[in-house]
């Protein structure tokens, strides 16, 4: 796992944002050190020399990860090998 950036807040949009370190692809999920799966990347938003993310959570209890770093699971959503 790579690390990706830090929660900074929820939006009142309820969504996640996320301050940026790497740049994660569209659809990226993102997981805590444990490897939980906390959000979904989005869209990215901001300048391209400090961009943010905003994602969806994909858990109920997304406040206790503010402040916290995130990561990179193994791939992109949806992009699972077929045997």
């Amino acid at each position: 796992m790579q690390e990706i950036g830090e929660v900074l807040h929820l939006a009142g949009s309820g969504r996640v944002i996320i301050r940026l370190s790497d740049t994660p692809a569209e659809g990226q999920i993102l997981c805590d050190q444990k490897g939980t799966r906390i959000a979904k990347v989005m869209e990215l938003i901001g300048p391209t020399s400090k961009p943010f993310a905003s994602a969806t959570p994909l858990t109920n209890n997304i406040k206790k990860y503010v402040g916290k770093s995130v990561f990179s699971s193994e791939s992109p959503a949806g992009r699972r090998k077929r045997n």
